[in-house]
């Protein structure tokens, strides 16, 4: 993954955001703030990123983000409706218009039976959730900047589809 494919994915979703007027929040797990990083770098962003949750313990996906615990006791915390639940509770959470998340194992060793390089991201928004599975190689540094270029793609597609 290319920078200018970070640069160019955080670039459009914050001008979607922008032009439309309307909030982002991020609920980061495996990425552990690298979104809300790549956001930040974006002047004007403070007018549409409302924040982010980094909730890499398990047990806060749910005392944070609000993931119901029936949920993550069923199906883990690496599960596409894992991701969906995460981005739809950032959302709600941080009062946003839409939310994003990410969930997924960086590596390099699989987790709980998962292959490394599986990840969820998610996005939320008043209309819709959306969820994609990548399966992302390389090391542990290029499944999260993989991870970080997804979801920014996704939530811009969210929003475009949502309020066109």
């Amino acid at each position: 993954m290319a920078e200018d494919g970070v640069e160019a994915a955080v670039g459009r979703l914050v001008q979607l955001l922008l032009e439309r007027r309307v909030t982002l929040a991020t609920a980061e797990s495996l990425t552990g703030g690298m979104v809300g990083a790549v956001l930040t770098d974006v002047p004007g962003v403070s007018a549409v990123y409302r924040g982010g949750l980094v909730v890499y313990a398990t047990d806060l996906k749910a005392k944070l983000a609000g993931v119901p615990d029936e949920l993550l006791a069923a199906v883990g915390p690496v599960h596409p409706d894992t991701a969906a639940a995460l981005a739809s509770g950032v959302r709600e959470r941080l009062e946003a218009d839409y939310g994003l998340a990410t969930t997924g194992v960086a590596g390099p060793e699989p987790q709980a039976g998962i292959a490394a390089g599986t990840v969820y991201v998610a996005a939320a928004g008043p209309r819709s959730v959306q969820v994609r599975k990548l399966q992302l190689s390389g090391d542990r540094s290029a499944v999260r900047r993989g991870s970080v270029q997804a979801v920014l793609e996704l939530g811009a597609e969210v929003v475009a589809e949502e309020l066109d």
